[in-house]
């Protein structure tokens, strides 16, 4: 491309920049005048709100385009010329005419989707490649409908830009496509977004990053769904990680990006168990067990119930807290709201049967107060000392009380008697310890700590499970919840509803909320006071009538008003704070690996079904994992989903995937791999070594090939069951829980490496990822197509059968 080419476009470019500092300035010094501002009324807040998050967006957008601004251009036939980037921009005329065209825009598509045999209108379309504000290079294609490809597929989108960045060294980040996107990606992108889209994709599709874009571009042409959000649900932290930047860089914030761990709010769910038991967490079945557990929680005890009071005992009658469950149960009201009803039928038991009791200590068989000794009805000592054990209040021993003996003699207690009585009943520690026998207020954590620690509970509650399967789930309570935990966690609330200390919490920050506002109001009236006491002493007699003051222009209510503090929380942090909060969409990658359970979570967050699946049920490594998209999906929404497919693997290079392809032929003959749009010339290669030698012979590999890599970065990928070992032979890689990926040299098991991408990847004892899990071909073709370069292969003794094919040669003593 010519230097005038070049210079012509980087004045277009630095046009661009300096409006978008002009836009950037504008909008930030607005932000600036609202963050100064306070008080006011409710809609003056409500419009400050508004306000703040309008140009907070702005600003985050105006930033997230700093890089990468300007990346394309359409010469259309018609002679109009567009330039197309992360965002739109307009020029400060009064017609506002379009500087640069965002991405997402409708005008935007032809630089996506335009081939020699369908130009969409262009002529020629042009990749901007700019480092910081300066453009580095350009990249023409000519759409004259003449260069059509003779064995009639079409040919990439920006080849030269597409290669160039599926080539460059990967940094421990994703980097957004929207430079590259392809045909088949940006369709799925631009579907419509009401209803399931299933995206299945094999390795190196680019499942996530179309996943990403679509969720920009929904905001984008969809902007209702900002005031939900978006959800984005990732296997696991590293892996949320790893994406995190995307988003922000294409200048879209009202996004949750999460694990399914990650939604119930206030558990953190780090403890680790056997994939035995997430495995039973996760079927479907666990839904009817937390109910069980649930309902047993229900179940009054059989036979009378005994409860202490005063010096003796009320009694329940099996029939009565039967009665008192059918009541609770008949509203069909959840759990703790149905204990509320329960209570109330059972303290009406035992205040009547106390009351009756105390009315029979007091009167004689004729219903006549007893005497105490002068004719007025009065109780002596043994009579008071009577009461006292019946449970009769104290403070209600007091001659007003009691009633003079006649023709017309009436009960002892009246009503308000009978609700002090009620009172101290509800509040008796034996009435509480009955009733919380019976029918207690439950958390989901008390519900599952209890159920997990009980084998009792657990055998009632789990009838359909074996022995060894409720072995496997039991476990005492404390040391946290683990990921599996976390869908029933949500199912336990869904069916408990709020506890008391919930409601009472509420009550409480209400009652904390009142007195403050009452506190904030008295404040606001000494202030409106004291500026009307402190008028000029020099004014006139009638000219203060003249004179406006505080008070003539608001009253006390305003003014205390103006003093509440906003807060300033987006979207995605209300939405992380709030188990109930529903999403206008939901993105799940990675979606072949969610359990049954986990489904039931995620369609609670999304009642509307509006969401874009993207997976690869070959690479299904959970054993809780989805077989098919129609089994996973048909519980929740029949057949009402759609299935779009990527075909074109830009990522793995052809020499791998063909040892890929190799393996993919042994999990299922009917499945077909992804098509390679590059070579490398680099071969992947395997070595023989011994067990006891693995760990010096990985050393020794992994510092040949990070040397070799320069700037890139190298994956050791192991068996779980050898992490802890392995990692101390290679001590410069990170590794753990949650890996720095922007280290030179990670290591990682397959669970911890789904979704990523790699310069070279080395995989070490291939035999133990197999047997370490039921899925272990599927794994083992999630650690062979983590590469964009190169891939070598260490095994103790022979190469397992799926790799001794001729398309993995082994590597000389030299190579090693």
């Amino acid at each position: 491309m010519s230097n005038s080419e070049l210079e012509r476009e980087q004045e277009y470019v630095a046009m661009l920049y300096r409006r978008v500092d002009e836009l950037r300035e504008h909008a930030s010094k607005r932000l600036a005048g609202v963050l100064r501002e306070d008080g006011g009324t409710r809609q003056a807040r409500v419009e400050r709100e508004s306000a703040f998050a309008r140009y907070t967006e702005r600003v985050a957008r105006l930033d997230a385009a700093e890089n990468g601004l300007c990346f394309g251009r359409l010469d259309l036939r018609t002679g109009e010329r567009r330039y197309i980037g992360r965002i739109g921009i307009l020029d400060d005329s009064d017609e506002g005419d379009p500087l640069l065209v965002d991405w997402r825009a409708p005008a935007a598509r032809p630089f996506y989707v335009a081939t020699a045999a369908a130009p969409e209108g262009v002529r020629r379309r042009r990749h901007i490649a700019t480092r910081r504000r300066r453009v580095v290079d350009l990249d023409d294609e000519v759409l004259d409908g003449e260069a059509l490809d003779a064995a009639g597929e079409e040919g990439l989108i920006g080849e030269a830009a597409l290669l160039a960045a599926v080539n460059a060294g990967r940094t421990g980040r994703m980097r957004d496509i929207v430079e590259t996107l392809q045909a088949e990606q940006d369709e799925i992108i631009r579907s419509d977004h009401r209803g399931v889209l299933v995206v299945q994709g094999g390795p190196g599709t680019g499942k996530t990053a179309v996943a990403l874009h679509r969720a920009a571009y929904l905001l984008y042409t969809h902007r209702n769904l900002a005031e939900r959000g978006v959800l984005v649900v990732g296997p696991n932290a590293t892996f949320l990680r790893y994406i995190g930047q995307v988003l922000p860089g294409l200048g879209e914030t009202n996004v949750l990006l999460s694990t399914v761990g990650g939604l119930f709010p206030g558990v953190e769910a780090r403890r680790a168990e056997p994939p035995a038991a997430a495995e039973v967490k996760g079927r479907a079945l666990m839904a009817g067990v937390v109910a069980a557990a649930v309902r047993d929680r229900q179940a009054p005890p059989r036979g009378p119930v005994e409860i202490p009071y005063g010096d003796g005992t009320l009694r329940l009658e099996e029939e009565d807290y039967r009665r008192a469950a059918v009541s609770a149960l008949s509203g069909r009201v959840l759990h703790n709201e149905a204990r509320r009803i329960f209570v109330r039928e059972i303290l009406d038991v035992l205040t009547r049967q106390a009351a009756e009791r105390i009315e029979a200590v007091v009167l004689d068989d004729g219903g006549r107060p007893l005497d105490g000794g002068d004719g007025r009805g009065v109780l002596g000592d043994a009579d008071v000392r009577a009461l006292l054990a019946a449970g009769y209040p104290r403070d209600l021993l007091d001659a007003d009380h009691l009633l003079d003996a006649g023709e017309d003699a009436r009960p002892l207690l009246d009503e308000s008697d009978l609700a002090e009585l009620r009172t101290e009943l509800a509040t008796g520690t034996g009435v509480r310890a009955a009733l919380d026998k019976m029918w207690p207020s439950l958390t989901p954590q008390r519900l599952l700590e209890d159920l997990f620690a009980d084998p009792l509970r657990l055998a009632s509650a789990a009838p359909g499970l074996t022995d060894a399967e409720r072995e496997s789930l039991l476990r005492a309570p404390g040391g946290g919840w683990t990921p599996a935990d976390v869908p029933l966690l949500d199912e336990a609330a869904e069916l408990l509803g709020a506890d008391d200390r919930a409601v009472g919490a509420q009550a409480t920050a209400r009652a904390r909320a009142a007195a403050e506002r009452r506190e904030q109001i008295a404040y606001a009236r000494g202030v409106l006071d004291i500026a009307f006491g402190s008028r000029s002493s020099d004014l006139e007699e009638g000219e203060e009538a003249e004179i406006l003051t505080a008070a003539d222009l608001l009253g006390e209510e305003e003014l205390a008003e103006r003093q509440e503090i906003a807060t300033h929380r987006t979207v995605a942090e209300r939405a992380a704070a709030d188990r109930t909060w529903t999403f206008g969409h939901v993105i799940v990658d990675e979606a072949q690996e969610v359990s049954a359970m986990a489904w039931r979570l995620l369609m609670r967050r999304c009642p509307s079904r509006s969401m874009t699946i993207v997976g690869d049920v070959a690479q299904t490594g959970d054993a809780a994992g989805a077989s098919s998209w129609e089994s996973a999906l048909r519980p929740h929404v029949g057949d009402r989903w759609r299935l779009a497919q990527l075909t074109v693997n830009y990522r793995t290079p052809a020499e791998i995937m063909a040892v890929a392809a190799d393996l993919l032929a042994a999990l299922d003959p009917g499945l077909r791999p992804p098509r390679s749009v590059r070579e490398t010339g680099v071969p992947p290669w395997r070595l023989s070594t011994t067990p006891a030698d693995l760990p010096r012979i990985l050393a020794e590999c992994a510092a040949r090939e990070a040397a070799a890599l320069e700037d890139g970065r190298l994956a050791i990928i192991v068996p779980e069951t050898r992490l802890t070992e392995l990692a101390a032979a290679v001590p410069e890689a990170a590794h753990g829980s949650d890996p720095d990926l922007e280290r030179p040299v990670v290591m990682l098991t397959v669970r911890q490496a789904k979704g990523l991408e790699f310069d070279s990847v080395l995989i070490a004892d291939p035999a133990a990822i197999l047997a370490d899990s039921p899925r272990g071909r599927n794994d083992l073709y999630v650690a062979l197509t983590r590469a964009t370069q190169r891939l070598g292969i260490l095994h103790p003794g022979p190469p397992p059968a799926e790799l001794s094919r001729p398309s993995v040669p082994e590597a000389g003593t030299e190579r090693a």
